[in-house]
């Protein structure tokens, strides 16, 4: 695996909304773990996009991830479980020069892997943050991240992600990203 590079990386957040997120397997530890990468990608400059799965029906995204979201990243509807079947997704990724995803959400095994998978058959270096991604049934999480990483996708806690992005404690946002996850 290449070092991932901030100035070509993205960090997409799959469906954490509201009629769904209270249906998951331990969710807390995840929106917790989700909310640190949408704080240190913040700190590291590093864009974000959000897709909510059918919104009408399951609501928009949680309010705590929801309010840490940039005014630039309006959450894309979908309704293909894969967020690469959206075309307002894929306009989104092309505006950018991007060669990596980090990717956190629910459900692992559904619409998170799914969308790895197209990441990856895509060309895109996949980092799952195994610590921001669950689903119903923590059997089908397990599952999920040990088919991800058999597909290619680098599979790591956020906290990983972070200081991986940052590479030197003289990154001008080190002090920052540290605070954050201590």
């Amino acid at each position: 695996m290449n070092f991932p590079r901030i100035e070509s990386t993205a960090l997409l957040v799959v469906d954490l909304q509201e009629r769904l997120v209270p249906a998951m397997n331990n969710p807390g530890p995840v929106l917790d773990r989700s909310r640190l990468l949408l704080r240190g990608m913040a700190e590291l400059g590093v864009d974000v996009l959000v897709t909510e799965q059918y919104p009408k029906g399951l609501g928009g995204t949680v309010p705590e991830i929801a309010e840490l979201l940039p005014e630039s990243c309006p959450p894309i509807a979908k309704t293909g479980f894969s967020a690469f079947v959206e075309p307002a997704f894929r306009t989104a990724l092309a505006a950018k020069p991007r060669k990596t995803l980090v990717v956190a959400g629910i459900e692992a095994h559904v619409c998170v892997l799914q969308t790895v998978f197209d990441a990856l058959n895509e060309g895109f270096e996949v980092i799952l943050a195994a610590d921001a991604v669950t689903s119903r049934k923590a059997a089908d999480r397990e599952l999920a991240l040990k088919a991800a990483r058999h597909a290619g996708a680098q599979v790591l806690p956020a906290e990983a992600v972070l200081f991986l992005l940052l590479r030197d404690a003289k990154h001008p946002a080190f002090k920052a990203v540290s605070k954050l996850v201590r």
